[in-house]
């Protein structure tokens, strides 16, 4: 391999958004972000949306975080049903 091209490797400390899960592994992704962990280092923070702990293959739980449509709420609040 051709030396200087390639991205510094290092350990990073992920952090799922919505749970709060933190796990270490290696990337090449850097963030001006740190926090330090139960080791006492100091580590680059990553924040991504999903992981292991929030992923519905991995948790079994299905989430449906989408809002209702507008006619969906209009038949709602003045009880119509699309039974006639």
């Amino acid at each position: 391999m051709k030396k200087g091209i390639h991205p510094a490797y290092q350990q990073v400390v992920f952090q799922d958004s919505s749970t709060g899960f933190k796990f270490i592994s290696g990337s090449t992704k850097t963030s001006d972000e740190t926090i330090k962990m139960d080791d006492g280092k100091t580590y680059p923070l990553i924040r991504v949306e999903i992981s292991s702990d929030s992923h519905p293959f991995y948790t079994g739980k299905q989430k449906f975080n989408q809002v209702d449509g507008a006619v969906d709420r209009f038949n709602k609040k003045y009880g119509l049903t699309d039974n006639k």
